[in-house]
């Protein structure tokens, strides 16, 4: 069975080379610093792990001022750590302020790594919604014809109803009048002469025409 070629990357392994070295030089400051035991271990994986995270947010996040910001720190401890371990800090007597430094990284790691999961996400909403498109307009319905306003045909005139008696009445007064003055008589001397309304008078000047 031929087995298969296995390529070696030079750049991965350099970078797996200076992980473990910074790895270890973290160990042996938060050793030195006072963190025995697991808690030495813990402090490289969560410098390491803040400058993944930070990284990632450097290659995905729409923002990009908070994964520089966290990775600058990430990358200032990691350095410090290989810096101070070089010889020029004894170990056997680390000073008071780098050891308050040491015990307060844990809740800088902590803040760095919940900001830059949650704005990640924040971010993506913000893009989702920016990207949705929003409702479509309803279409314009087409608007009614106008209705031209119907002229309203003039109503025929009213027709008071007339008694016959009060139109023989009517005919005896106007026959008086005209023997007396010798011309018809008006609807104003007629309403006059018997005493009603107007409508009454003209409706009963209609019957002496």
């Amino acid at each position: 069975m031929r087995a298969l070629p296995v390529r070696i990357d030079a750049v991965l392994v350099q970078a797996l080379i200076a992980a473990a070295l910074s790895f270890a030089h973290l160990h042996d400051l938060a050793l030195a610093a006072g963190q025995d035991g697991w808690k030495a271990w813990a402090y490289p994986v969560s410098v390491d792990l803040l400058l993944v995270a930070a990284w990632r947010r450097l290659r995905s996040g729409p923002t990009k001022t908070a994964g520089w910001c966290w990775f600058l720190i990430a990358l200032t401890a990691s350095l410090g750590a290989n810096v101070a371990t070089a010889g020029l800090l004894d170990l056997n007597d680390v000073p008071d302020w780098l050891r308050i430094l040491v015990a307060g990284w844990p809740a800088i790691a902590f803040l760095g790594g919940t900001l830059l999961a949650h704005g990640a996400t924040a971010d993506a909403a913000t893009g989702e919604r920016e990207s949705t498109p929003g409702p479509a307009a309803p279409e314009e319905l087409p608007s009614a014809p106008e209705l031209t306003a119907a002229v309203p045909e003039p109503a025929p005139p009213s027709t008071t109803p007339v008694p016959p008696a009060l139109v023989a009445l009517a005919h005896k007064v106007a026959d008086e009048h005209r023997a007396r003055t010798g011309t018809p008589i008006d609807t104003s001397t007629l309403r006059a002469r018997l005493g009603v309304p107007m409508p009454l008078a003209e409706a009963l000047s209609a019957h002496l025409t």
